[in-house]
Protein backbone atom coordinates (compact mmCIF):
# COMPACT_ATOMS: atom_id res chain seq x y z
CA UNK A 1 0.00 0.00 0.00
CA UNK A 2 1.59 3.22 -1.14
CA UNK A 3 1.56 6.39 0.94
CA UNK A 4 1.50 4.26 4.06
CA UNK A 5 2.78 6.17 7.10
CA UNK A 6 5.42 4.15 8.91
CA UNK A 7 7.33 4.90 12.09
CA UNK A 8 10.62 3.01 12.41
CA UNK A 9 12.47 2.82 15.71
CA UNK A 10 16.05 1.63 15.85
CA UNK A 11 17.73 0.72 19.12
CA UNK A 12 21.21 1.46 20.37
CA UNK A 13 22.27 -2.18 20.23
CA UNK A 14 21.42 -2.20 16.52
CA UNK A 15 23.11 1.10 15.72
CA UNK A 16 26.35 0.56 17.59
CA UNK A 17 29.01 -2.04 18.13
CA UNK A 18 29.46 -3.28 21.73
CA UNK A 19 32.21 -0.66 22.00
CA UNK A 20 29.57 2.05 21.64
CA UNK A 21 31.03 3.17 18.33
CA UNK A 22 28.78 3.36 15.29
CA UNK A 23 28.15 0.24 13.21
CA UNK A 24 28.67 1.98 9.88
CA UNK A 25 27.58 -0.93 7.68
CA UNK A 26 24.34 -1.30 9.63
CA UNK A 27 23.50 2.42 9.51
CA UNK A 28 24.29 2.72 5.80
CA UNK A 29 22.06 -0.26 5.03
CA UNK A 30 19.23 1.16 7.11
CA UNK A 31 19.39 4.57 5.44
CA UNK A 32 19.43 2.99 1.99
CA UNK A 33 16.29 0.95 2.68
CA UNK A 34 14.46 3.87 4.32
CA UNK A 35 15.35 6.09 1.36
CA UNK A 36 14.03 3.47 -1.05
CA UNK A 37 10.76 3.18 0.88
CA UNK A 38 10.39 6.96 0.74
CA UNK A 39 11.06 6.87 -2.99
CA UNK A 40 8.25 4.30 -3.29
CA UNK A 41 5.80 6.76 -1.73
CA UNK A 42 5.78 5.86 1.95
CA UNK A 43 5.81 8.55 4.64
CA UNK A 44 8.54 7.72 7.13
CA UNK A 45 9.43 8.87 10.63
CA UNK A 46 12.56 7.52 12.30
CA UNK A 47 12.80 7.26 16.08
CA UNK A 48 16.47 6.73 16.79
CA UNK A 49 18.16 5.75 20.00
CA UNK A 50 21.92 5.89 20.24
CA UNK A 51 22.86 9.34 21.53
CA UNK A 52 24.14 8.16 24.91
CA UNK A 53 25.76 5.06 23.43
CA UNK A 54 27.53 7.07 20.75
CA UNK A 55 28.56 9.67 23.29
CA UNK A 56 30.11 6.89 25.34
CA UNK A 57 32.22 5.92 22.36
CA UNK A 58 33.25 9.49 21.60
CA UNK A 59 34.16 10.10 25.23
CA UNK A 60 35.96 6.73 25.58
CA UNK A 61 33.63 5.63 28.38
CA UNK A 62 33.66 1.88 28.92
CA UNK A 63 30.29 1.66 30.63
CA UNK A 64 27.04 3.60 30.56
CA UNK A 65 27.10 6.45 33.11
CA UNK A 66 24.88 5.81 36.11
CA UNK A 67 24.51 9.44 37.22
CA UNK A 68 22.11 11.77 35.44
CA UNK A 69 24.70 14.49 34.55
CA UNK A 70 26.93 11.78 33.07
CA UNK A 71 24.11 10.44 30.91
CA UNK A 72 23.19 13.95 29.80
CA UNK A 73 26.79 14.79 28.93
CA UNK A 74 27.14 11.61 26.87
CA UNK A 75 23.85 12.38 25.11
CA UNK A 76 24.95 15.94 24.29
CA UNK A 77 28.10 14.64 22.60
CA UNK A 78 26.45 11.64 20.96
CA UNK A 79 23.42 13.47 19.52
CA UNK A 80 25.71 15.64 17.39
CA UNK A 81 27.45 12.59 15.97
CA UNK A 82 24.16 10.78 15.41
CA UNK A 83 22.52 13.55 13.40
CA UNK A 84 25.69 14.26 11.44
CA UNK A 85 25.79 10.60 10.42
CA UNK A 86 22.11 10.51 9.40
CA UNK A 87 22.33 13.80 7.50
CA UNK A 88 25.33 12.57 5.55
CA UNK A 89 23.82 9.16 4.80
CA UNK A 90 20.39 10.37 3.70
CA UNK A 91 21.86 13.23 1.64
CA UNK A 92 23.45 10.62 -0.62
CA UNK A 93 19.91 9.60 -1.60
CA UNK A 94 18.64 13.21 -1.87
CA UNK A 95 16.52 13.10 1.28
CA UNK A 96 16.43 15.89 3.85
CA UNK A 97 16.35 15.03 7.54
CA UNK A 98 14.95 17.02 10.45
CA UNK A 99 15.82 16.62 14.13
CA UNK A 100 13.12 16.58 16.81
CA UNK A 101 14.05 16.11 20.47
CA UNK A 102 11.15 15.47 22.84
CA UNK A 103 10.55 15.25 26.56
CA UNK A 104 7.54 13.97 28.48
CA UNK A 105 6.40 17.58 28.92
CA UNK A 106 6.13 17.98 25.15
CA UNK A 107 3.84 14.97 25.00
CA UNK A 108 1.77 15.68 28.11
CA UNK A 109 1.18 19.45 27.67
CA UNK A 110 -1.72 19.99 25.21
CA UNK A 111 -0.30 23.13 23.56
CA UNK A 112 3.21 21.73 23.16
CA UNK A 113 1.82 18.45 21.90
CA UNK A 114 -0.30 20.29 19.31
CA UNK A 115 2.79 22.21 18.20
CA UNK A 116 4.65 18.92 17.79
CA UNK A 117 1.87 17.44 15.67
CA UNK A 118 1.66 20.57 13.51
CA UNK A 119 5.41 20.64 12.94
CA UNK A 120 5.49 16.95 12.07
CA UNK A 121 2.61 17.37 9.65
CA UNK A 122 4.38 20.17 7.83
CA UNK A 123 7.69 18.29 7.70
CA UNK A 124 5.95 15.31 6.09
CA UNK A 125 4.20 17.63 3.62
CA UNK A 126 7.63 18.99 2.71
CA UNK A 127 8.89 15.41 2.15
CA UNK A 128 11.45 15.67 4.95
CA UNK A 129 12.39 12.66 7.05
CA UNK A 130 11.89 13.53 10.74
CA UNK A 131 14.34 11.86 13.14
CA UNK A 132 13.07 11.81 16.72
CA UNK A 133 14.82 11.06 19.99
CA UNK A 134 14.07 11.80 23.60
CA UNK A 135 15.91 14.93 24.71
CA UNK A 136 18.30 13.09 27.01
CA UNK A 137 20.34 16.24 27.68
CA UNK A 138 17.52 17.71 29.78
CA UNK A 139 15.17 14.79 30.54
CA UNK A 140 15.56 12.98 33.85
CA UNK A 141 14.15 9.66 34.98
CA UNK A 142 11.42 11.50 36.86
CA UNK A 143 10.47 13.73 33.92
CA UNK A 144 11.40 11.63 30.91
CA UNK A 145 9.41 9.22 28.77
CA UNK A 146 11.94 6.57 29.76
CA UNK A 147 12.57 4.53 26.64
CA UNK A 148 12.32 4.98 22.89
CA UNK A 149 10.03 1.98 22.38
CA UNK A 150 7.34 3.84 24.30
CA UNK A 151 8.26 7.12 22.59
CA UNK A 152 7.95 5.47 19.17
CA UNK A 153 4.51 4.09 20.05
CA UNK A 154 3.35 7.52 21.25
CA UNK A 155 4.64 9.10 18.03
CA UNK A 156 2.97 6.43 15.86
CA UNK A 157 -0.40 6.81 17.55
CA UNK A 158 -0.19 10.61 17.69
CA UNK A 159 0.51 10.84 13.95
CA UNK A 160 -2.05 8.15 13.06
CA UNK A 161 0.61 5.95 11.52
CA UNK A 162 -0.35 2.69 9.85
CA UNK A 163 2.62 0.77 11.19
CA UNK A 164 5.36 0.93 13.81
CA UNK A 165 8.47 -1.19 13.29
CA UNK A 166 10.83 -1.72 16.22
CA UNK A 167 14.24 -2.78 14.91
CA UNK A 168 16.12 -4.59 17.65
CA UNK A 169 18.84 -7.20 18.16
CA UNK A 170 16.30 -10.03 18.31
CA UNK A 171 14.10 -11.56 15.59
CA UNK A 172 10.88 -10.94 17.50
CA UNK A 173 8.89 -12.36 20.41
CA UNK A 174 9.70 -15.98 21.28
CA UNK A 175 7.85 -18.56 23.34
CA UNK A 176 10.89 -18.47 25.69
CA UNK A 177 14.25 -16.73 25.93
CA UNK A 178 16.10 -18.02 22.82
CA UNK A 179 19.45 -17.38 24.49
CA UNK A 180 18.73 -19.99 27.13
CA UNK A 181 16.08 -22.15 25.41
CA UNK A 182 17.30 -23.44 22.01
CA UNK A 183 13.85 -24.86 21.25
CA UNK A 184 12.12 -21.48 21.66
CA UNK A 185 9.83 -20.67 18.72
CA UNK A 186 9.28 -17.26 17.13
CA UNK A 187 5.68 -16.04 17.45
CA UNK A 188 4.84 -14.60 14.04
CA UNK A 189 1.47 -12.96 14.78
CA UNK A 190 -0.03 -11.69 18.03
CA UNK A 191 -3.69 -10.65 17.65
CA UNK A 192 -4.21 -10.03 21.39
CA UNK A 193 -1.84 -9.29 24.26
CA UNK A 194 -2.81 -11.99 26.72
CA UNK A 195 -1.31 -12.43 30.18
CA UNK A 196 0.64 -15.38 28.78
CA UNK A 197 2.18 -13.16 26.11
CA UNK A 198 3.00 -10.42 28.61
CA UNK A 199 4.69 -12.98 30.84
CA UNK A 200 7.22 -13.71 28.08
CA UNK A 201 8.90 -10.32 28.56
CA UNK A 202 12.39 -10.57 30.01
CA UNK A 203 14.66 -7.97 31.58
CA UNK A 204 16.54 -5.00 30.14
CA UNK A 205 18.44 -5.11 26.88
CA UNK A 206 22.10 -4.43 26.19
CA UNK A 207 24.44 -2.41 28.40
CA UNK A 208 24.28 0.42 25.84
CA UNK A 209 20.52 0.89 25.81
CA UNK A 210 17.50 0.94 28.12
CA UNK A 211 15.04 -1.25 26.24
CA UNK A 212 13.96 -4.86 26.61
CA UNK A 213 11.01 -7.00 25.62
CA UNK A 214 8.88 -5.51 28.41
CA UNK A 215 9.11 -2.02 26.90
CA UNK A 216 8.34 -3.45 23.45
CA UNK A 217 5.19 -5.16 24.69
CA UNK A 218 4.16 -1.91 26.39
CA UNK A 219 4.64 -0.15 23.04
CA UNK A 220 2.61 -2.88 21.35
CA UNK A 221 -0.27 -2.32 23.76
CA UNK A 222 -0.31 1.42 22.99
CA UNK A 223 -0.33 0.76 19.25
CA UNK A 224 -2.84 -2.10 19.25
CA UNK A 225 -5.34 -0.14 21.35
CA UNK A 226 -5.18 2.65 18.76
CA UNK A 227 -5.57 0.34 15.75
CA UNK A 228 -1.94 0.57 14.64
CA UNK A 229 0.04 -2.55 13.75
CA UNK A 230 3.48 -3.03 15.28
CA UNK A 231 6.32 -5.29 14.19
CA UNK A 232 9.43 -6.36 16.10
CA UNK A 233 12.18 -7.33 13.64
CA UNK A 234 15.92 -7.84 13.66
CA UNK A 235 17.74 -4.63 12.73
CA UNK A 236 20.72 -6.63 11.48
CA UNK A 237 18.73 -7.04 8.25
CA UNK A 238 17.17 -3.66 7.33
CA UNK A 239 15.58 -5.23 4.21
CA UNK A 240 12.99 -6.75 6.57
CA UNK A 241 11.41 -3.28 6.44
CA UNK A 242 10.25 -4.09 2.90
CA UNK A 243 8.45 -7.18 4.18
CA UNK A 244 6.93 -5.34 7.14
CA UNK A 245 5.68 -2.48 4.95
CA UNK A 246 4.07 -4.98 2.57
CA UNK A 247 2.33 -6.81 5.41
CA UNK A 248 4.40 -9.93 4.94
CA UNK A 249 6.16 -11.97 7.59
CA UNK A 250 9.01 -10.03 9.20
CA UNK A 251 9.62 -10.91 12.83
CA UNK A 252 6.59 -10.66 15.13
CA UNK A 253 3.52 -8.62 14.10
CA UNK A 254 1.14 -7.27 16.74
CA UNK A 255 -2.22 -6.61 15.12
CA UNK A 256 -3.98 -3.33 15.88
CA UNK A 257 -7.63 -3.43 16.88
CA UNK A 258 -9.94 -2.83 13.95
CA UNK A 259 -13.33 -1.15 14.13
Amino acid sequence: MLNQRIVVKIGTSTLAHPTGLLNLRRVEGLCRVLSDLKNAGHELILVSSGAIGMGMGKLSLHQRPEDTPGKQAAAAVGQCELMYTYDKAFSEYNHTVAQILLTAADVNHPDRFANFRNTMGRLLELKALPIINENDTVATEELGIGDNDTLAAIVAVSLEADLLVLLSDIDGLYTADPHTHPDAALIREIPVLTQEILALAGGAGSHLGTGGMATKLHAAQICMDAGCDMVIANGADPTLLYEAAAGRSAGSRFCGKRG
